[in-house]
């Protein structure tokens, strides 16, 4: 459901007030914005004067609902309007907005600003991605400041580099000219990323790595071309990894001149951020904003699961 904007001014115009909002959702989660019983499904249910609230017409159930039951703005008491701003910022935004800045933005203060924007990532992430095909770049990266930014007190020793005693391990892998997988894993070594990439590529693909030691034995199920890096080596032919590499200076500028920090309990979540903004990259600002929305219906991150410890 195209609405019909290309920037933000365009957008608040367009939501110019909740019930505006609320029609919005309802086309876009019902069929001609007949609405539907979240609870059983049932097609026949009667709508109230208010315009708001619906109940099921169907004997064993009976239960009352609106448009947002059954979505991640359930129970919220934020209005459609500023959740809608907001979405359409995450979403627009090449390296992502800081809470602090949506804040401002919205109108509200920080802590529920960083809810909206974990809810929001968590909302983005791609449940069944379909495998990827074809050519595809693989590498990984690590997300984790640096020692000798850190006072002495907080050094420590013999995790510089690629080291993941203070860093997370995130592993890439692109198609060219298709879609973005990010996953974060325990380690690099052979044992662990081999089975992620095979779950994740079709069986016979070409399939570009570095020369690194985790890559080896790719051979066996993909056309394995890989490219020395530590020889000075970029391009040689179609092999290279300049595509997952581009993403990943994306990736790290939007982590470290956005966000500053991210610690490993949330990462995965700021992963799915920049993996959606990436893989909708060639789709307008409005059907950016209709796909988004789209996947609003289903599980809702709650607060108390957002903070909880691991």
């Amino acid at each position: 459901m195209i609405t019909g904007f290309s920037n933000l001014v365009q957008l608040t115009t367009y939501f110019s007030d909740e019930a505006k909002c609320r029609l919005y959702l309802a086309n876009l989660r019902w069929e001609d914005g007949e609405p539907i019983c979240p609870h059983c499904g049932h097609e026949k249910v009667y709508t109230f004067k208010d315009g708001k609230t619906c109940k099921c017409a169907q004997k064993e159930c009976k239960k009352r609902f609106s448009v947002t039951v059954g979505t991640i703005f359930e129970n919220t008491k934020i209005p459609l309007r500023k959740w809608f701003i907001g979405i359409y910022l995450i979403t627009s935004h090449k390296k992502g907005i800081s809470s602090h800045q949506l804040a401002k933005d919205l109108g509200v203060t920080q802590k529920p600003a960083w809810f909206i924007l974990q809810r929001v990532r968590d909302m983005l992430k791609e449940n069944a991605p379909e495998l990827l095909s074809g050519e595809v770049e693989i590498d990984e990266t690590f997300v984790g400041g640096k020692e000798k930014n850190k006072r002495a007190s907080k050094h420590t020793k013999g995790t510089q580099g690629r080291s993941t005693l203070t860093k997370t391990p995130v592993l890439g892998l692109l198609e060219r000219s298709g879609e973005l997988r990010l996953q974060l894993v325990k380690g690099t070594k052979r044992e662990t990323l081999q089975p992620i990439m095979r779950n994740a590529v079709v069986e016979g693909s070409t399939a570009y790595t570095d020369e690194r030691k985790g890559y080896i034995d790719l051979g066996e199920i993909f056309d394995h071309q890989t490219i020395n890096h530590g020889g000075k080596e970029y391009v040689r032919d179609l092999v290279s990894t300049n595509g997952i590499e581009n993403f990943w200076s994306i990736f790290k500028r939007g982590l470290i001149g956005i966000y500053h920090h991210c610690s490993e309990k949330h990462l995965e979540r700021y992963c799915d951020e920049f993996a959606y903004r990436y893989n909708t990259r060639e789709l307008a600002e409005e059907e950016r904003f209709d796909h988004a929305i789209s996947q609003a219906s289903g599980r809702r991150l709650t607060y108390a699961e957002l903070i909880k410890q691991n």
